[in-house]
């Protein structure tokens, strides 16, 4: 398990990323946070004339303090998800088990490509409902990311 605790200025942004096979407790401390986050369409659907996959939107709303705890399942709950800041705020975080690439639970980010209209590109998905779609593409870690790792200051922990 790890829990991380995330600080954001307004307008901040953790960008479309996943938790592959990895289960996320998220609570906002305070402030306001928007959530963007998909679900794969399983099976898998991939794009003919590019390295995409097909997502759907599982969350589009605003968290705002104090609000439930929200709950992201391995392939359920918007595991593929972005986060901006509206306010200042923080979001604590637990994650179970922890990344580890080793095990397959390696951190990818993607850039989404909202596609409604799936008819037009050629793809047919079987539960003819009225849910919303996007092509995510795999890309490398932005440059512009910065996360700066915490330090526990208090009083030593002892065994």
């Amino acid at each position: 398990m790890q829990m991380c605790i995330f600080c954001f200025p307004t307008s901040s942004v953790i960008p479309l990323h996943d938790h592959p096979g990895m289960t996320v407790f998220s609570k906002v401390l305070y402030g306001s946070l928007h959530v963007k986050a998909y679900d794969w369409v399983e099976p898998a659907v991939l794009s003919k004339t590019k390295d995409e996959r097909l997502a759907k939107f599982a969350v589009d709303k605003v968290l705002t303090a104090p609000c439930v705890t929200s709950v992201l399942y391995p392939n359920a709950g918007g595991n593929l998800h972005c986060f901006t800041a509206l306010t200042p705020c923080a979001v604590l975080d637990i994650l179970t088990p922890t990344y580890n690439e080793q095990a397959g639970r390696k951190c990818t980010y993607y850039h989404d490509y909202p596609d409604s209209k799936l008819s037009a590109s050629g793809v047919e998905v079987k539960d003819g409902g009225t849910e919303e779609y996007a092509w995510l593409s795999e890309i490398e870690t932005p440059e512009d990311l910065y996360m700066r790792p915490g330090q526990y200051t208090g009083p030593a922990i002892r065994e």
